[in-house]
């Protein structure tokens, strides 16, 4: 096979074993129904960190904004040069999820089910295998942490005119922790007007799931965090009230009580665990009146204990992928909110990378010195 015609990518490539580097790799021309986009932003998220050791080399990245490069001939909804975010929500329409409207879930392109995943990257070192390059899977189907990423026409989404001032760097994180935040309280939670909402954790996901209670009418939006930097964001971002939890509260038991005091003792109406530490995904669960929803918005994947003294009585715990995206709904209403003022995602940048600098990205995070991290390539 000749690959005289592929683009040569430096990419952000883990070894699947806690280890990556920075490499160049073979990026391919698109088919009939893919998009090459050459990517301006990616974010960075605890996802990104945890796929460092996903057990297979992998191009890091899932939040990635950028150009239309090139097109294929079945492509009609952007052209080169358009700028464009990137989705993992890529949906066929035709299995039995996107016909019930769970497009984050399709059986057959989610993260989940697989597409061809190693489809658009190759090592381009001269390694081979049966006399061609060994091809490296990408994080989600998209590889975000590259110069280039090849992908199907259903991740790609225009940024439109009205807000042809959105940067890349706030663009990108769109198409991952904006959505995920937003959508878990307006598509997953429905939370109602008037009610009671307590976040924990207020990195990018926390943020947008406080911006989507404030947004969806929300009267009360208490925010936790160990960090006071990122509670000043949460009460920009629509938090009424912030607690600072003690380090040694373990469950946030003792911070339940605060939360309780604050919502006529009964318990919040909804309540977001956004911090992705395992020892927090019940957390939610002792915030919450009886009846009240309890949401896991953080993507936790590790085997839990929990009280079921916590589910007394009539309380419903939600675990939804992606705030239950669905592309052709959620992004033109997210594109219009930040064009009215009322959804804030320049707000969100702290700070941003060059491709080295991941390692300072992750410390930045896990410090909880950033509430987003965007590299800029």
């Amino acid at each position: 096979m000749s690959h005289s015609d592929d683009v040569k990518s430096k990419a952000i490539v883990a070894d699947g074993h806690g280890h990556y580097d920075i490499v160049v790799t073979d990026v391919g021309q698109p088919r009939s129904d893919e998009v090459l986009v050459k990517i301006r932003a990616a974010g960075v998220c605890h996802t990104d960190f945890d796929s460092i050791s996903w057990r297979k080399p992998l191009v890091l990245g899932h939040e990635g904004a950028g150009e239309v490069a090139a097109i294929g001939n079945a492509i009609d909804h952007v052209s080169v040069g358009d700028r464009v975010l990137l989705n993992w929500a890529i949906s066929c329409g035709t299995c039995f999820q996107c016909q019930a409207g769970n497009h984050a879930i399709c059986e057959t392109h989610s993260p989940v089910a697989g597409i061809d995943p190693t489809r658009g990257h190759a090592h381009a070192d001269g390694t081979t295998r049966d006399g061609d390059l060994i091809p490296i899977e990408r994080s989600f189907n998209l590889g975000t942490m590259s110069e280039y990423a090849l992908v199907r026409r259903e991740a790609v989404v225009k940024i439109p005119s009205n807000v042809d001032h959105l940067s890349f760097e706030a663009a990108c994180t769109l198409g991952c922790g904006v959505m995920t935040g937003f959508g878990s309280v307006v598509n997953a939670a429905k939370v109602t007007p008037g009610s009671s909402v307590v976040v924990i954790g207020c990195g990018g996901v926390g943020l947008n799931c406080i911006q989507g209670a404030r947004i969806a009418g929300a009267e009360k939006i208490i925010a936790l965090d160990l960090s006071k930097d990122r509670l000043k964001m949460a009460r920009q971002f629509g938090a009424t009230e912030t607690i600072q939890p003690s380090p040694d509260d373990a469950g946030l038991r003792e911070t339940a009580k605060q939360v309780h005091a604050l919502t006529d003792g009964r318990g919040a109406d909804y309540a977001f665990e956004a911090t992705a530490v395992p020892a927090l995904g019940a957390a939610p669960l002792a915030m919450i009146r009886h009846g009240g929803t309890a949401i896991q918005a953080s993507g936790i994947e590790e085997e839990l204990t929990i009280d079921m003294r916590l589910f007394e009585w009539d309380k419903t715990y939600l675990n939804p992928l992606y705030g239950q995206c669905s592309p052709q709904r959620d992004f033109p209403r997210l594109f219009d909110l930040y064009a009215s003022g009322e959804l804030l995602l320049d707000e969100m940048i702290s700070k941003t990378y060059s491709l080295g600098q991941l390692d300072q990205a992750f410390a930045d995070m896990h410090a909880g010195r950033i509430a987003k991290g965007v590299i800029v390539l």
